[in-house]
């Protein structure tokens, strides 16, 4: 069975594949003067021309020019014409193969190449394998590779043994995150992973499928399913760290190759193979699962504040006619009130010609039961969904381990309170419980006589813990949605290792003191020489007057005589007109001027002649 090609056949010809614009051209292929020395020592055109063109194909790709092969045309075009020799004479050249060898071997030594030998394979293979640690795509590899035999000037070798190098270094690179996956795991955990194989009870398929099923609609019952499948995921207890000890490029990779593959597949696979691939799904489908749980209680809690908001205006519209017909009602009492003053006679005897004194104090209980409270918010509805709430979210927030940045320490710790409460079964909130968090809409929901009421101080404290997961103020552990910013970055350990080896490939210095003081060194040595420069009165373009004032010497007209002749013609070509008629061209066009009204009026100009000449 012929062996797989790690590179599609577009990556192959492009790997080595020669420049193709006049600017790389330019770049890769213009010679320098100790360059056409060596080369005018050859004898007769057609050896010069054919020299330098073994010259470029070994400065770049960087391989040997292969036997019979034709160089490109813009490749002969591009050396003929720094040469002054006509490329058409290329057949001509090395007629005898020992003039090529010869040529070839000269080159290698003048440009101090070496060729790829033996040992480099075996070397590049180790090298590669760390870097097949991080991806497993054959071209990435390969242009590694490239790039490491160019810098160490060693001859490119075939296309084929290229990619034989790249695909022993990911095989040895697979191996070695197999290795790390699976080095961690105790014989407990290796039976676990076994076990999610086999059929789960009850069902037709095995326990890994049933960790993997959708979450379905955002109702508590799928919230507490889901929860249930982390737990069982938890109970696994796999090494912690797992996730770290390998790329995340690689440990993604493994987790969709282990999802598309059946339970009897990953049963088929060698050990070492099927315990780091069921390990790679095991904390992909864990972070899914931390994410969906979070996305589901986010529309639960938007279904239950839409409900509300609902409820609110739903029940506002149903007493409108009630409170129309009390506000008319007032309007007559107030009417009559004002007219009783202006008589001055009894405002008492005015509202009981209106309405019977206990019909009007029937209408005034009436009223307080129509009111609304004075901020005329909803939020109090939000209350009647809390019971459903509470079917889950003891076990939620018990199942997600969160950490705060500063900002939300406080709901954290109001959190960590709460599930001490629903430990202990508290109906109470204790007095000392934090509240800074609690904005000003809760507050006379969540602050009554009696102290703080459980009910909305929990929706307060779930309603803000929403909100600072989706600000990142709070991060869930083993999320991937909501995870720590820190863990976007680069590792302490490495990043410290990597300083110290000075490997952090930045183009300035890492170490702020000595970045200041080689900038202030800089600073200092440019302020010497302009010291210097105007105590001499040779500062360019510039010099110190007896006052001590700078004087810069204004720019010269860059453009030349000539230059200036053709514009002057090329303006006299331009037919002569007035400003108001181009503007009233250009309103014909666009109708610009209608933005032009008058400030107190707002109507349009009706002159517009004159509009546009002012």
């Amino acid at each position: 069975m012929p062996r797989r090609s790690l590179l599609t056949p577009a990556e192959r010809t492009g790997l080595l594949a020669f420049p193709a614009t006049d600017d790389e051209l330019i770049q890769h292929y213009t010679f320098s003067e100790p360059d056409l020395s060596v080369i005018r020592q050859r004898r007769g055109n057609h050896n010069r021309l054919g020299f330098a063109v073994q010259l470029c194909y070994l400065r770049y790709p960087g391989f040997a020019l292969p036997p019979d092969a034709e160089p490109p045309a813009s490749l002969l075009n591009i050396v003929g014409r720094q040469l002054r020799i006509a490329p058409d004479i290329w057949p001509q050249y090395a007629q005898r193969p020992e003039t090529r060898r010869e040529h070839l071997l000269e080159l290698q030594a003048w440009l101090k190449l070496t060729p790829f030998a033996a040992a480099d394979y075996r070397r590049f293979v180790h090298q590669l394998a760390e870097l097949a640690q991080q991806t497993d795509r054959g071209i990435v590899l390969a242009e590694a590779l490239v790039e490491l035999l160019r810098q160490q000037r060693i001859i490119l070798p075939a296309i084929d043994v290229i990619e034989r190098v790249c695909s022993e270094a990911l095989t040895r690179g697979t191996r070695q995150v197999y290795a790390a996956l699976t080095a961690p795991l105790a014989d407990h955990h290796r039976r676990a992973l076994d076990g999610l194989l086999a059929i789960r009870e009850g069902t037709k398929g095995s326990g890994l499928i049933w960790l993997r099923q959708p979450p379905g609609p955002p109702k508590p019952k799928h919230v507490l399913a889901h929860l249930e499948r982390l737990k069982t995921l938890r109970d696994l207890a796999l090494p912690d760290g797992l996730e770290h000890t390998v790329h995340q490029n690689r440990l993604l990779k493994l987790a969709r190759e282990g999802g598309q593959m059946t339970a009897q597949h990953l049963r088929d696979l060698e050990p070492s193979r099927r315990y780091a691939t069921l390990s790679a799904v095991i904390l992909d489908t864990r972070a899914t699962l931390i994410d969906e749980i979070i996305d589901l209680h986010d529309r639960f809690m938007g279904a239950l504040f839409s409900k509300a908001k609902r409820n609110h205006a739903d029940r506002f519209q149903q007493s409108g006619k009630a409170i129309n017909d009390k506000v008319r009602l007032y309007s007559r009492i107030g009417r009559a009130l004002l007219e009783a003053k202006q008589s001055g006679s009894d405002p008492f005897a005015a509202i009981e010609a209106i309405i019977p004194w206990d019909v009007f104090s029937e209408s005034i209980t009436e009223a307080e039961a129509l009111a609304r409270p004075e901020d005329f918010d909803f939020l109090s509805l939000v209350g009647d969904g809390f019971t459903q709430l509470r079917r889950y979210t003891p076990t939620l927030l018990e199942a997600l381990s969160m950490k705060a940045a500063p900002a939300a320490r406080e709901l954290l710790a109001a959190v960590e309170m709460l599930k001490g409460m629903n430990d202990r079964q508290a109906r109470k909130v204790p007095d000392d419980a934090p509240t800074s968090f609690v904005r000003k809409r809760w507050e006379n929901l969540v602050r009554t006589d009696d102290g703080l009421d459980r009910r909305f101080y929990e929706l307060c404290i779930l309603s803000e813990l929403k909100n600072s997961l989706r600000s990142g103020d709070i991060w869930v552990q083993g999320s991937r949605q909501f995870k720590d910013f820190e863990d976007y970055l680069l590792p302490p350990p490495r990043f410290a290792a990597q300083r110290a080896q000075r490997e952090l490939g930045l183009a300035v210095e890492t170490d702020c003191e000595r970045f200041l003081e080689a900038r202030l060194a800089v600073l200092q040595e440019q302020l010497a020489t302009v010291e210097r420069l105007a105590a001499a009165n040779e500062l360019p373009d510039a010099a110190i007057t007896s006052t001590g004032r700078i004087k810069i010497s204004p720019l010269d007209n860059a453009v030349p005589d000539e230059a200036e002749v053709l514009m002057q013609q090329a303006y006299s070509l331009l037919p002569h007109l007035k400003i108001t008629e181009l503007l009233l061209e250009v309103d014909g066009w666009t109708g610009f001027s209608r933005h032009f009204k008058h400030l107190k009026s707002d109507e349009a100009a009706e002159d517009q002649h004159l509009l546009l000449t002012t």
